[in-house]
């Protein structure tokens, strides 16, 4: 695994996206930590009807402090690799935030 520094971040005007790759149907839910640039994801929810998709938002709101509404799937909605719009956070608060919350 990678350090968060190594975290693929870009910035848009209504916010921050973040890569991510999500292995659903595991055992537990956690960020387990950066892989190829991407922020690695398990869930146990499975990957039907979108609810691996919900399970990540919900946890990436919650790891980041901000409210569910504010975290939105941008792109890669059938895909395991897939990018989270997060609203009203900076790159650095983002980043800050993950190297604090996550161990």
């Amino acid at each position: 695994m990678e350090d968060f520094d190594d975290l693929e971040l870009r910035s848009l005007s209504d916010g921050v996206i973040v890569p991510v790759k999500v292995v659903p149907s595991s055992s537990r839910q956690r960020i387990a930590g950066v892989l190829a640039g991407r922020l690695k994801i398990t869930t146990s929810a499975p990957a039907e009807k979108g609810k691996a998709n919900r399970a990540v938002a919900e946890l990436l709101a919650e790891t980041l402090g901000v409210a569910r509404k504010d975290v939105s799937l941008h792109s890669g909605a059938t895909s395991s690799q897939k990018e989270f719009l997060i609203a009203n956070l900076a790159i650095h608060q983002v980043r800050q935030r993950l190297k604090e919350r996550v161990k």
